[in-house]
């Protein structure tokens, strides 16, 4: 059976896949490690490239864990790459995400304002149902907001222009952090939200299953 690594996105963890059937592999969560002061996302994504030390392998990344993904792929062409609810380029976040790089109001996050914006949070990222809100409930309440702060920052200022040959993107018609008609997806998932990873497993499931299990 093969193993594929999984990076959640920008908050989460490995509780953000429990709604995927892996069964046809043998997934290892990377956990995430701590980012050394002012780093960039190209250098925070080789350091957690070292953490897989397996040759050849299959990662596959979510929102901000796809855009390390994308960094980990340009830099090696033996991975094997998919991404889901993310972008491969900076041009491919909207204008008015980029703006917040001038205006750096998430520098005053604090745990207290993490916990205010749950449901604003929820209602972008899109879980489904009762159970799909109280785990991603669970899993904002578990972010450590100085690790936040960090990955916004990164991501604000990440300039990649380059699309690697050895990675493959799918996205949500439905995604609303970022929108399916600014980026350039090779599969796309009909009303997928940004966190299809849940409201749309088990779509996503069979889509990785037909893409990595040959």
């Amino acid at each position: 059976m093969m193993t594929v690594y999984f990076i959640a996105g920008l908050g989460a963890n490995k509780r953000a896949f429990d709604y995927l059937d892996l069964s046809w592999c043998s997934p290892v969560f990377i956990d995430w490690i701590d980012p050394l002061p002012k780093e960039s996302l190209v250098d925070y994504a080789l350091r957690l490239r070292q953490v897989i030390t397996e040759p050849n392998p299959v990662i596959v990344g979510v929102s901000f864990g796809g855009m390390l993904v994308t960094e980990m792929a340009k830099a090696d062409d033996t991975i094997r790459a998919i991404i889901i609810s993310s972008n491969k380029t900076y041009k491919e976040f909207p204008a008015y995400l980029r703006m917040w790089k001038y205006l750096p109001v998430y520098r005053l996050l604090n745990p207290k304002l993490v916990k205010a914006s749950g449901g604003l949070t929820c209602r972008i990222m899109g879980p489904q149902g009762i159970a799909q809100k109280e785990t991603f409930k669970k899993i904002l309440s578990e972010t450590d907001p100085r690790f936040t702060v960090w990955a916004i920052d990164a991501i604000l200022h990440w300039q990649n222009k380059s699309i690697p040959a050895n990675v493959i993107h799918i996205h949500g018609s439905g995604d609303r952090l970022l929108p399916a008609k600014f980026v350039k997806a090779h599969y796309i998932v009909d009303k997928g939200r940004h966190i299809m990873i849940m409201d749309k497993a088990e779509e996503l499931s069979a889509l990785l299953k037909t893409l990595l299990v040959r």
